[in-house]
């Protein structure tokens, strides 16, 4: 393959992933969202953000908690499957995988996953057909929100 056409490819692959309202990243861009999960949007405001929630024509259910300035501090996700974890994510997508990584062996693959760094605090449970999680920032949680109200 031509090196142009690869570099093009690996250009187009990683430009949507870019582009989402991920955990970390401005939430102005949920419609892309919406459009690559195929759902509808719903929003509401809180006292000190803003929900955004889709629903999946497939199950998924998908909310994401924005900040006043507008950065998405939380996301949640209920369903029959996971959702594109890599997309909802964003750039603490790696950090998730790396830590997933260093707590579990190759006997203790399945069940839940807990991860409570100091920036990022990843909830993950369930089993086939029912699967639920939650990721959030602490550091970037609005002024009056708790940690029980990312549900």
């Amino acid at each position: 393959m031509n090196l142009k056409i690869t570099h093009a490819l690996v250009l187009m692959l990683a430009l949507p992933c870019s582009l989402s309202a991920s955990l970390g990243r401005d939430a102005t861009s949920v419609q892309e969202d919406v459009t690559k999960m195929q759902g509808a949007l719903r929003t509401s405001s809180g006292n000190s953000y803003t929900l955004h929630e889709i629903q999946t024509p497939t199950g998924v259910a998908v909310k994401e908690y924005a900040s006043p300035v507008g950065k998405v501090f939380a996301v949640t996700w209920k369903g029959p499957y996971h959702p594109n974890l890599r997309q909802l994510l964003g750039p603490y997508y790696d950090e998730y995988v790396q830590a997933v990584r260093t707590q579990r062996t190759p006997r203790s693959g399945r069940g839940p996953i807990l991860i409570q760094h100091a920036g990022l605090v990843v909830e993950v449970s369930g089993h086939l057909r029912s699967f639920v999680g939650r990721a959030y920032v602490p550091q970037q949680l609005p002024a009056g929100m708790h940690v029980a109200d990312i549900r």
